[in-house]
């Protein structure tokens, strides 16, 4: 599991780097093509958009490398069991969070495939909205990655949990 985990983590920050780049470079042409005095109007919906994306794949990454949604000040002062009782918890906070958030996930890009952007009607938002449940499968992979762990440092102290 772990290093399907490791390959899922690395096709996640190639695509966050992928749309940060966009993103970076759509901003850049719209910034020429204003001081040159042209509107130039799809920029606006693909910076957004994109950097949605990027910061979606960017969250799943924190949360599978324990710096997002964490509770620091609780960590820094357990140890040992209530240590890892804790992160089981987190994780399994985060993991049915994100059940929900990928149930709802998929029902909002059905209702929302189909519509169109404004600038480039040939995109469908539904593009846009399945980062949503990308984000969020892979979150719930990496804290069950995580939950998994946990239970063998647990067996391997020779602590059930």
């Amino acid at each position: 599991m772990n290093k399907a985990v490791k390959v899922v983590e690395r096709i996640q920050i190639a695509m966050g780097l992928f749309f940060l780049t966009i993103f970076f470079l759509v901003i850049l042409y719209q910034i020429a093509t204003r001081h040159l005095g042209i509107s130039v109007i799809w920029t606006e919906e693909v910076a957004k958009y994109s950097f949605i994306w990027s910061v979606f794949m960017g969250a799943a990454i924190m949360v599978n490398r324990r710096e997002h949604f964490n509770f620091d000040l609780l960590q820094s002062k357990l140890k040992g069991k209530k240590k890892h009782a804790l992160n089981l918890f987190n994780d399994t906070i985060l993991i049915l969070f994100n059940i929900a958030l990928f149930i709802y996930g998929i029902d909002v890009v059905q209702q929302f495939w189909d519509y169109n952007w404004v600038a480039l009607p040939s995109m469908k938002m539904g593009y846009v909205w399945i980062s949503i449940p990308i984000m969020s499968g892979t979150m719930i992979l990496y804290s069950l990655n995580h939950i998994f762990k946990h239970v063998q440092q647990f067996r391997e102290k020779g602590v059930q949990p």
